[in-house]
């Protein structure tokens, strides 16, 4: 229509706008008043013709602001739908003290901007900060009771903070500060108190303090300091990361009660691979009673401490003037128990200890670790490592140990999900080379007493399934198993620390919060050093204060 109007308008127009003909010019005064009348009619239609065309546009604009008002209008109904929605969800998420509140007209606290020169905190210049991230204490607490007593459950209980008697136990209370030192380490320190089960009495030891670089070109990493040995799976993790309550077994074997750690360094690297892909080289000191495999050579946990060194004390150490001679690996023979002629000692396979001092490279512990991470779905992570280390033993001078390791662990978490479900199945195979010296004593007859030199061999290893079944909810099952080769002092079926063991733990876990977890754990045991198998049955309780650092895949 309006293409219509705008054609009349035109054509009007053009009418009117035409010059007068030769007839008007020559015609008489009636054609030409008659044809001023028509002009002015045309004139008249114009006029109406503009004006119904302006119109058509005032209504056209009318129509489109009406549109958009009422699209405007449904948007905001649709904001504010949603709104309602939300404060019925947050409603319902409430407290019943935040709902009380609310009735009684008690304003939301809102909380002050935080300072950045506040404790802990201090600007090193420009955008840094000296500041301390995680300040945090975690608490270990056991009930529970076995079919054995006490003494026999420190036996089969072989981490130094496991629970290990009937009734009540602390196993550990763990301080840990951890946070930026300047623009290229952070540091890390962890403390632990524990108490004696049996006598009641606190000790205080220091498992880690150390330096991580966080600046180093070409993909390197350099840790200097007392750590934990990154040797597989759990032996790199305090015990409040793991999901089981007590330690496998096969890890208090080759590493003792408190885990292998200990002064040194190690390096990093990852390779320009396309999945994550890790190297560790690491050296430590070989002493002490966290390296039980080692120069340590005391299983601290099964004799009640000590320092791992010593000269002819009540402990039956060798001292430094005893006299060792080449081992000369014998491998495996027939021998059902060693002629000891009186000799005993609380090293591996109950031999006499040897002190020894550093005097080369030789006479320290290596380490070489490949880690890889891939992930097969959006929904499933695998990782695979590898670790290897090597260094002297307690038994003698040019004594060695190898100890080999693998270890994976797959997790299964639909994606988007917060944490639940998952399922994570986590296995480490371990196997050690023992290579035990010659060793000879004289006797108060005068006699000499020898022990032959011997290869050890132990190995084992624990596979462990948890499911997460609902938020907050876990259930899971574990199997161990240890054994070996290789004679110990009084018979290896003796030794709780080398004979052949089976151990089955079903578990339940609960977690309220971050901060709090309820575990229910039942061992079923089978020892050839116990006369029957065992039945055991622990509550753990562990709660945590202030922020710790995230807890490892």
């Amino acid at each position: 229509m309006r293409t219509t109007l705008v054609i009349a308008l035109i054509s009007a127009t053009s009418i009117l706008l035409s010059p007068p003909g030769a007839s008007a010019q020559a015609g008489d005064p009636a054609e030409v008043q008659a044809l001023r009348s028509q002009v002015d009619r045309l004139q008249q239609t114009v006029e109406q013709l503009q004006h119904t065309i302006l119109q058509m546009q005032k209504d056209s604009t009318s129509r489109d602001q009406a549109l958009e008002q009422k699209v405007e209008a449904q948007e905001a109904q649709v904001q504010e739908i949603q709104r309602q929605q939300v404060d019925r969800m947050a409603t319902q998420v409430d407290s019943p003290l935040d709902q009380a509140l609310d009735e009684l007209g008690v304003p939301d606290f809102e909380p002050a901007a935080p300072d950045r020169r506040a404790l802990w905190s201090q600007p090193l210049g420009g955008n840094t900060q000296l500041r301390l991230i995680d300040i945090s204490a975690d608490v270990l607490f056991f009930a529970g009771g076995s079919s054995e007593r006490d003494a026999a459950i420190s036996t089969i209980q072989g981490g130094s903070h496991d629970p290990k008697q009937r009734g009540f136990t602390l196993g550990q209370a763990e301080f840990s500060l951890s946070g930026a030192v300047d623009p290229y380490f952070t540091g890390e320190a962890h403390i632990l108190t524990s108490v004696n089960p049996s006598t009641g009495e606190t000790t205080l030891e220091l498992e880690e303090a150390f330096l991580t670089s966080s600046a180093l070109p070409y993909d390197l990493q350099l840790e200097v300091g007392h750590f934990l040995t990154e040797f597989g799976q759990i032996n790199p993790q305090h015990p409040h990361f793991w999901d089981w309550i007590d330690q496998p077994v096969v890890n208090s074997r080759m590493f003792g009660g408190d885990g292998m750690r200990q002064a040194g360094f190690r390096a990093s690297w990852l390779p320009p691979t396309p999945w994550f892909s890790e190297f560790h080289f690491g050296m430590q000191n070989a002493g002490g009673v966290t390296m039980a495999s080692f120069l340590g050579g005391e299983l601290a946990h099964a004799h009640g401490g000590g320092n791992g060194h010593g000269g002819g004390d009540e402990h039956g150490h060798a001292g430094e003037d005893a006299h060792a001679d080449e081992h000369g690996h014998a491998g495996e023979d027939a021998h059902a128990e060693e002629p000891t002629g009186g000799i005993h000692g609380d090293g591996i396979a109950g031999r006499p200890i040897i002190a020894q001092d550093v005097r080369g490279f030789g006479d320290f512990l290596y380490l070489a670790r490949l880690e890889n991470s891939f992930d097969f779905t959006d929904d499933v992570t695998a990782v695979f490592g590898l670790s290897g280390l090597y260094g002297p033993n307690s038994t003698g001078r040019d004594a060695d140990t190898w100890l080999y390791g693998l270890d994976m662990k797959w997790r299964w978490q639909p994606a988007g999900n917060f944490g639940y479900p998952f399922l994570t199945w986590q296995t480490e195979i371990m196997k050690r080379d023992y290579h035990a010296a010659r060793y000879t004593q004289e006797t108060e007859t005068g006699d000499l007493a020898t022990l032959p030199g011997r290869t050890l061999k132990d190995w084992g290893l624990y596979t462990q399934l948890l499911y997460g079944f609902r938020t907050g909810w876990a259930a899971g099952l574990r199997y161990e198993y240890a054994g070996g080769s290789g004679q110990s002092i009084g018979g290896r079926k003796n030794d709780p620390f080398r004979d052949d063991r089976h151990r089955l733990s079903p578990l339940l876990v609960w977690r309220p919060t971050e901060f709090s977890r309820i575990r229910l754990q039942y061992n079923y045991d089978m020892a050839s050093h116990l006369k029957d198998d065992a039945h055991t049955i622990w509550l753990g309780f562990e709660w945590l204060y202030g922020a710790h650092a995230a807890h490892q895949f």
